[in-house]
């Protein structure tokens, strides 16, 4: 029984056909998500099964459902997010459950992959390094999108991904964005192909959960606009 001492935390258990499972955890100040998530496997049951590295919201791989949002949860404080006296945590969303909390991240990196977000440099070692001017536009809107950590909150906060399981999302589209911006790649054409094939940034319906919810405050959804405007140049003729 839940006192204003506990809290009443439910926790996906089991695969995708799972099931909820209730635990009283102690309250404690500056309490956080994670926090309790570990209390749970230290106190009241070991085998459950969940990610996290630093605890200081620079890894991003704690990343769960809290009371139905994405969220880093080694930075998420209970206070801010419980419901009463309640507090539900489940798996990333649009990600297959390996088990408990734990998902399996092999698709979120292949549609990185399949949006050809690799850097491919236009020049070898024995050239001059390129020059890459700071207040540039493209340098600019560039800067604006790479400290993304692949932590797949905005991929499980899309609801684009959630009815079109093809669709590349968020995170892969604004890693190509980056690098369709970076005057150092030479594979800028094959890229916007990638990016604007089946699944591509013409899917983006513009609803900006991933800018909502990114725990690094990025908007892929700006950068996902800028790969529809380039297609558009190129279809037209205007090139990038």
């Amino acid at each position: 029984m839940t006192s204003d001492r506990t809290i009443s935390v439910t926790v996906w258990r089991g695969e995708a056909s799972g099931e909820f499972q209730r635990f009283d955890v102690p309250r404690q100040a500056s309490q956080t998500v994670l926090d309790v998530v570990v209390w749970i496997q230290q106190n009241a049951d070991p085998t459950l099964a969940f990610r996290y590295a630093c605890r200081v919201g620079m890894c991003g791989s704690c990343a769960m459902m809290v009371n139905g949002t994405p969220r880093w949860t080694c930075r998420t404080h209970v206070q801010k997010v419980i419901s009463g006296d309640k507090l539900e945590i489940a798996p990333l969303r649009n990600l297959p459950i390996i088990r408990d909390l734990a998902v399996d991240m092999a698709p979120f990196f292949e549609k990185w992959q399949a949006a050809d977000g690799v850097f491919a440099p236009s020049k070898t070692r024995n050239e001059p390094i390129e020059c890459v001017e700071p207040a540039s536009d493209a340098r600019r809107a560039a800067s604006a999108g790479i400290e993304c950590i692949n932590c797949a909150v905005c991929y499980a906060a899309c609801d684009v991904v959630a009815g079109n399981p093809a669709y590349l999302g968020p995170a892969a589209l604004n890693r190509a964005w980056t690098l369709m911006n970076d005057v150092r790649d030479a594979n800028r054409d094959h890229r916007l192909q990638a990016v604007t094939s089946d699944g591509g940034c013409q899917n983006c319906h513009a609803q900006q959960g991933c800018a909502a919810f990114c725990p690094n405050h990025l908007n892929p959804t700006a950068g996902i606009v800028g790969l529809k405007r380039m297609a558009l140049r190129k279809r037209l003729g205007f090139g990038d």
